[in-house]
């Protein structure tokens, strides 16, 4: 059973693995002209937005720059943490 337990966490593991990279390309997008309103920044944003939106409604701009992603990708990677201490 343990075997089974591990292949899922690995399985969890690289999916949020994937959504953390999801996350950094779509944040990086926002420095290329044109990016996000191609069909492709269109797409991730579908994905990512859902995710980053709770955080913008908590965490207030500074100025013009948005730290809300930073804060998303470090809760992120807490739960990958809480994933491995439960599934390892």
């Amino acid at each position: 059973m343990s075997g089974f337990m591990a292949m899922i966490g690995q399985i969890v593991l690289m999916a949020m693995s994937l959504y953390q990279i999801a996350v950094i390309i779509y944040v990086l997008s926002s420095w290329l002209p044109g990016l996000r309103e191609s069909g492709f920044g269109q797409a991730l944003a579908t994905i990512v937005e859902p995710y980053l939106e709770p955080f913008r409604r908590i965490i207030p701009n500074l100025g013009m720059i948005d730290i809300s992603p930073i804060v998303a990708l470090i809760a992120l990677a807490l739960a990958r943490q809480g994933v491995i201490a439960i599934f390892f």
